[in-house]
C-alpha cells in the first residue's frame, strides 16, 4: 500500500496542490528546479506496483527487482535513476533471531520511490526526522537516500550491539566452571551472524561510491554525509567479523572441554573399577577352596582377608585422590 507521498521545496514539505487526499494516491506532481517528490510504499501488490512504474517510468528490471522482497543489497543505474537494494535488520533477543527485511529506493533527479518490505524499520520516523531537518533536505533525493541509509545503518549498529552481548554470555558460559552444552546456541548465533554479513558486506561498496562522489549525482557536499554511513557500515563489517571470530574460538574451546571432561570422567571411571577389582581379587583367590592354600585353615584368615581388601582399596583411593583422579 501507498504509505505517504510529499513534495519538498527548499527544503520544506509542501502540499501536493489539490487536498490531503492526494497524498494516498501514485500521482506525480510537476517539481520547480530544486523541488523533488518522496513516495513511499509498504508490501505493494503487483498491480500497485505496476502503477508506480508506470508513474515514474521506472525500468522495467528495476521493478521486477523491487517486487521481490529476497533481493541481495547492491546499486544499479538505469539511465538518470538509480537503484538501490537495502536489506533491513532487527534482533529477537528472546530467540537469538536477526530478522531482515528489505528496502528498495528508486531515486531520480525529482523523485524518490522507496519500497518496503516486511516489518523493520519504520521510514514514517527517518521522514519526520529529515523534515525536521531543512539543511539536509536542500540537498534533494540524495537527502533523502542518506537518511534512509544512515537509519538502516544505525540499526545495523544495535544488532550488532546485540550480538556482542550474547557472544559475551556465551564465552561466560563456556569458561565456566559448570557443564553446559552451548554447541547448539554458537551455531545459532553463527547462522544469525551470517544473516548480518550478507546484508552489510554488499552495501560497502555502495556506500563508498556514495561516500567518494563517484556517481555523478552525488555532490562533494552530499558525500561528506555519505562518508559518516560508510564510516559507521564499516564499524558494523568489523564487529560481524570479530563476533565470528569470537564464536569460531568459542566453539573449539567448547570442544576442547568436553574432551577434557571426558578424560576427567574416564580417570574417575577407571579409578572407581580398581577400587572394586583389587578386593573381588582377592576374594576371588580365597574362594578357590583349594586343600592346599595357604592359611585357608588359619583361624584368623577370614577378619585378615578383609583387612586386606580395605586396607588396599583405602591406599588405592588415597593415591587416587592425591593424583586428581577422584
Amino acid at each position: 500500500m501507498i504509505v505517504d507521498n510529499a513534495l519538498y521545496h527548499q527544503g520544506k514539505r509542501v502540499p501536493l496542490g489539490e487536498g490531503d487526499d492526494q497524498s494516498l494516491g501514485a500521482v506525480r506532481v510537476p517539481c520547480a528546479p530544486g523541488d523533488f517528490q518522496w513516495i513511499g510504499v509498504h508490501d505493494p501488490s503487483r498491480e500497485e506496483l505496476a502503477v508506480i512504474a508506470d508513474t515514474f517510468d521506472l525500468h522495467p528490471l528495476a521493478v521486477e527487482d523491487a517486487g521481490d522482497s529476497h533481493q541481495r543489497p547492491k546499486l544499479e543505474r538505469y539511465g538518470r535513476t538509480l537503484f538501490l537494494v537495502i536489506k533491513t535488520l532487527w534482533y529477537v533477543d528472546e530467540e537469538d533471531a536477526v530478522e531482515t527485511g528489505e528496502i528498495n529506493m528508486f531515486v531520480g533527479r525529482d523523485f524518490v520511490v522507496t519500497v518496503r518490505h516486511g516489518q523493520g524499520i519504520d521510514l514514517a520516523a527517518s521522514r519526520r526526522d529529515l523534515e525536521d531537518r531543512a539543511q539536509v533536505l536542500e540537498h534533494g533525493p540524495m537527502a533523502v537516500l542518506y537518511a534512509v541509509c544512515d537509519r538502516v545503518v544505525d540499526e545495523y549498529e544495535r544488532v550488532g550491539a546485540a550480538l556482542e552481548i550474547d557472544v559475551d554470555e556465551v564465552e561466560e558460559s563456556v569458561f565456566s566452571p559448570a557443564r553446559t552444552d552451548d554447541s547448539t546456541r554458537i551455531y545459532v548465533l553463527k547462522r544469525e551472524i551470517a544473516e548480518v554479513r550478507r546484508a552489510v558486506m554488499p552495501l560497502r561498496e555502495p556506500m563508498r561510491k556514495f561516500a567518494t562522489a563517484a556517481d555523478d549525482e552525488i555532490t562533494a557536499e552530499t558525500a561528506t554525509y555519505f562518508r559518516d554511513v560508510a564510516d559507521h557500515l564499516q564499524r558494523v563489517s568489523e564487529v560481524v567479523d570479530n563476533l565470528d571470530g569470537l564464536l569460531s574460538s568459542a566453539f573449539d574451546a567448547h570442544l576442547a572441554r568436553i574432551s577434557v571432561q571426558q578424560n576427567e570422567d574416564m580417570r574417575k571411571i577407571s579409578a572407581g573399577a580398581a577400587l572394586i577389582v583389587v578386593p573381588t581379587l582377592i576374594a576371588g583367590i580365597y574362594g578357590m577352596n583349594f586343600d592346599h592354600m595357604p592359611e585357608l585353615h588359619w583361624a584368623y584368615g577370614y577378619p585378615f582377608a578383609l583387612l586386606l581388601m580395605v586396607g588396599v582399596s583405602l591406599g588405592l583411593f588415597a593415591w587416587f585422590k592425591k593424583s586428581g583422579w577422584l
